[in-house]
């Protein structure tokens, strides 16, 4: 069955209902952008009614209206045999969100939107391997629509599925439209390649080379150190009797307790949190949870800027001056757009941080002479990195 040829459908409502035409060509046109009818999915035809009507078409004629649009749609949806689209089009649903938009504004209407949009059921869920983006590249967009329309197909067929296994298994299958590459591998390199030339040129070219260093995940490594502070907590044993007072050790104890809330203190005894004991138990847990805290954002956008930069200044082992590492930091920040006039030119503060939390875990040695990542330490920078170059794209605050 040859697919439905959106002209003739066209002609066939100007012959049947002429009153509907021009409003379904408007909507056709909105929802297709000239692409066949037949490359629509419901994932479409449900952003377009209950997000992009609403908020984005312009003025209609005199004497129309949004839900009189979304029917004349639904009209020509029913010509081409489209019959479930065009259910959505009239649907008790639709009349209630663009009702919601019309009475109670575009926060209102967007919260129902996206409600109803998630009870459909074909909404691809964030899955480990994957949190979507609000804002997606080209490879992201072709991602997310294919893991869609595999919901809605298995929901068509009337199969009994779990939205994030399916998901996950469509992003990282081998796909033959894709040269046997996967969806997965395709949105990663797209992030990594915008993390990488989407700022400045010092910045850039000192990110170059890790494009393809964290294209491939960081294998989990121990952290003696950590480990060994929250079996002390979880032994209950008092802290002298095991940890001298070292300024790491205090530094870690700081750590532990304030930036991953693995545990607590009462006077020299420390007790584990609950989820320092899932840390305790997990190499990988705890690996991700310190890697993460590497790059955690701080008060101002300008503290992460200056981490990451040290961290890919560092992480091949190269061995620096404090002084160095500082000074080399604030010509990539400077390339940055950040100037005194922002009040943000220091960088002492979080890079002098971030050392102390790298030399805490044991993942770096640091004093007022030299600083420098063994091995390990390398590897939670490229960890750290990755996390932070594959993070989901969000629209930015104003406030």
């Amino acid at each position: 069955m040859s697919a439905p040829d959106v002209t003739a459908l066209l002609a066939e409502l100007e012959r049947s209902h002429p009153d509907m035409a021009d409003e379904a060509r408007t909507a056709v046109e909105w929802l297709t952008g000239g692409d066949p009818l037949e490359t629509v999915t419901q994932l479409d035809v449900c952003e377009f009614l209950w997000y992009t009507l609403p908020i984005k078409v312009g003025p209609l004629e005199p004497g129309g209206d949004h839900e009189r649009l979304a029917r004349s749609l639904g009209r020509l949806f029913q010509l081409g045999g489209m019959e479930r689209y065009a259910a959505l089009c009239e649907s008790p649903t639709t009349m209630q969100i663009l009702a919601t938009y019309a009475t109670e504004g575009e926060e209102a209407g967007t919260s129902a939107y996206q409600q109803a949009l998630e009870a459909t059921g074909v909404l691809p869920p964030d899955v480990p391997e994957l949190q979507w983006s609000m804002i997606m590249g080209p490879e992201e967009l072709g991602a997310h629509l294919a893991c869609s329309a595999a919901l809605e197909l298995a929901i068509v067929a009337g199969e009994t599925i779990d939205r994030a296994t399916l998901t996950r298994r469509w992003l990282t299958e081998p796909r033959a439209e894709l040269g046997g590459d996967s969806w997965l591998n395709r949105v990663h390199g797209e992030r990594l390649n915008r993390w990488v030339l989407g700022r400045g040129p010092a910045r850039r070219e000192l990110a170059q080379p890790f494009e393809v260093r964290l294209h491939a995940p960081v294998r989990p490594q121990p952290l003696p150190a950590l480990h060994r502070l929250l079996s002390v907590a979880a032994s209950g044993e008092t802290l002298p009797l095991r940890l001298a007072p070292s300024p790491e050790a205090l530094r870690l104890r700081d750590l532990a307790e304030r930036e991953l809330g693995a545990i607590r203190r009462d006077g020299a005894r420390l007790s584990i949190t609950d989820h320092g004991m899932r840390l305790l138990r997990s190499k990988e847990a705890m690996w991700s949870a310190v890697t993460q805290l590497l790059l955690t954002k701080g008060e101002h956008e300008f503290e992460v800027t200056a981490r990451e930069a040290a961290l890919m200044l560092l992480a091949d082992g190269t061995l620096m001056s404090p002084a160095q590492l500082r000074e080399r930091v604030s010509e990539v920040v400077g390339g940055e757009g950040w100037h005194p006039a922002t009040g943000l030119a220091d960088v002492s503060q979080p890079v002098d941080d971030l050392v102390g939390q790298l030399t805490a875990l044991g993942l770096a040695f640091g004093d007022e002479l030299a600083v420098r990542m063994d091995r390990p330490g390398q590897l939670a920078a490229l960890a750290a990195l990755r996390a932070h170059a594959l993070r989901p794209r969000t629209y930015v605050s104003s406030g």
